[in-house]
């Protein structure tokens, strides 16, 4: 019975799934958006129909897609990218979590927040979900020079967010009188080791992989080279993707012999964000809003205004296109899982603000999940215009 009722149960999310993708394409809704609603509806604060059998894969799930997105971001810093939108890249990732954070670091200390908090919750607000953006900009439907820009700097933001966030620890401690070396020791760890990871998988990959189908890797080696990398990052205790955007960059600029990096990815990856993004809105906790009251409010402003005017400043900084430099910043809102766990992080070492840290991440992610990817989208759309016309059926 159990086996029957996991069944039942997977065969109803990817339904909804399919209903998310017409809906849509119907009405312009961003997919994310519409799947995190029916996990809401669905899960334990709703309805609750997902079997705990099915939420208990939560976990490696969420690793799974989001290291394939991770590969697919990297995949987009190709050569000539970089070489086209390089410093775009560079200079609005870095002023955006600049921006971010000295945004709401000062606001909320303002609004009478501890200053060594308000540094906490203002390097959690610059954390970024980048399956969400990277969907939305999919479902457009179009690559252009504001989407691979976009990409690419999605990509690389965790790694500042990550250096970021364990510099802020480092210093709050030492305002109280503790040590800290040895988090900041960790983060330059993670952060230089995930590099080293998706090197000593993307070289070997990058020539190993597309042999056997005459220059088109496989979807078995895709997904093996997104395993490995997955697994090899959790045993290591390393960010999963910052390896996967690694390999995926190498392996787009080292392979000779096909010409698109795991384009099998992008064919298997849907079913797998299906289930993260239904899931995860089953996982959001909506008592979370309550308890985060005015300060919440504030935090959720102070961070999009963070985003928009550090966009906007990088933007202006790297000389890009006047239509596009005020829309960086809201394509970028969504965050999620990456925020909670600096959020869990910063509850064990400062255990007496846990229970604020907690509530305000929790909450504001439920706010950003699902107004951000409607942000990006309507971004993407005010730059470049409306999506592209589904190309017309083949005729027999």
């Amino acid at each position: 019975m159990d086996s029957a009722v996991l069944l039942l149960a997977l065969g109803g999310l990817f339904s909804a799934g399919l209903a998310a993708d017409l809906i849509g394409r119907r009405t312009r809704l961003p997919r994310v958006t519409l799947l995190l609603a029916c996990g809401v509806v669905a899960g334990s604060s709703g309805l609750d129909l997902i079997p705990p059998a099915l939420t208990d894969w939560f976990e490696v799930i969420s690793v799974i897609a989001l290291t394939m997105v991770a590969f697919v971001l990297g995949g987009t810093l190709s050569r000539s990218t970089l070489m086209a939108h390089g410093w775009t890249i560079l200079a609005i990732s870095v002023l955006i979590v600049v921006v971010t954070l000295l945004g709401v670091t000062l606001g909320l200390t303002v609004m009478g927040l501890d200053l060594g908090l308000a540094l906490i919750l203002g390097a959690i607000a610059t954390a970024t979900d980048p399956a969400a953006v990277q969907d939305a900009i999919r479902q457009y439907g179009r690559e252009t020079g504001f989407t691979k820009t976009l990409s690419g700097i999605v990509a690389i933001d965790d790694a500042w967010g990550v250096l970021v966030f364990a510099l802020v620890v480092v210093v709050v401690q030492q305002m109280g009188g503790g040590g800290g070396s040895g988090l900041l020791l960790h983060a330059g760890y993670e952060v230089a080791g995930s590099i080293l990871l998706g090197l000593a998988i993307g070289f070997p990959a990058a020539f190993l992989t597309g042999r056997i189908s005459g220059g088109e890797p496989l979807e078995s080696e895709a997904l093996a080279v997104v395993f490995l990398t997955a697994g090899a990052a959790l045993w290591m205790e390393l960010s999963y993707l910052i390896a996967g955007m690694t390999a995926g960059s190498v392996i787009v600029n080292a392979a000779r012999h096909h010409t698109r990096a795991f384009h099998e990815i992008e064919h298997i990856e849907w079913p797998f964000l299906i289930l993260f993004f239904v899931l995860a809105g089953a996982s959001l906790d909506w008592t979370a809003l309550i308890a985060a009251g005015w300060i919440g409010a504030g935090y959720v402003v102070l961070r999009a205004l963070g985003r928009v005017l550090g966009g906007w400043a990088g933007a202006v900084a790297a000389g890009a296109p006047m239509r596009a430099r005020a829309w960086y910043g809201p394509a970028l809102l969504p965050q999620a899982g990456v925020a909670v766990g600096m959020a869990l992080v910063a509850s064990e070492v400062f255990p007496t603000w846990a229970p604020t840290i907690m509530a305000l991440t929790i909450a504001t992610t439920v706010i950003f999940e699902l107004a951000g990817p409607p942000a990006t989208l309507w971004a993407v759309r005010r730059v470049e215009g409306p999506e592209p016309p589904p190309a017309p059926e083949p005729k027999p």
